[in-house]
């Protein structure tokens, strides 16, 4: 029977992963890779979740305009923890494994809700700032 997870939980297993966000996003080629992931795991999810998980293509816009240097007004420890969610997200070795259907994306929900939570204000500010400079990106 799988475990519901709660917010410290989820905030363990997300910081678990910033070391190693930290680490690809000092590497472009696996930053851009992870970000594609992500956006194709996020396609792909059932509707039931959808709803969940909508703000993640905000998040990932975020990540990537940081990275191009368009909007830096963010710490660099916001956008770890954005990443490391990501990175939760796309593993395999998660607390419940993906390969429950419905139940095994519990944690990576949680752990999302977990980092747009703690997150929310730079993600709102820079909702703003995209909305003010009309700056979207298409692909995401």
């Amino acid at each position: 029977m799988a475990q519901e997870i709660n917010f410290d939980q989820a905030k363990e297993l997300l910081d678990e992963r910033i070391a190693q966000a930290q680490g690809i996003l000092e590497d472009p080629e696996q930053i851009n890779s992870l970000l594609q992931q992500i956006q194709g795991e996020i396609t792909n999810l059932p509707d039931t979740f959808k709803g969940a998980m909508a703000n993640v293509p905000l998040m990932v816009d975020m990540v990537k305009s940081y990275i191009s240097k368009e909007y830096t007004d963010v710490s660099p420890k916001v956008i770890a923890s954005l990443v490391a969610a990501f990175l939760y997200f796309v593993s395999n070795n998660d607390l419940i494994p993906d390969k429950i259907p419905l139940i095994g994306i519990a944690d990576d929900l949680a752990v999302a809700a977990v980092a747009m939570k703690l997150c929310e204000p730079e993600l709102n500010a820079f909702n703003a700032w995209r909305e003010a400079n009309n700056t979207y990106d298409l692909n995401a």
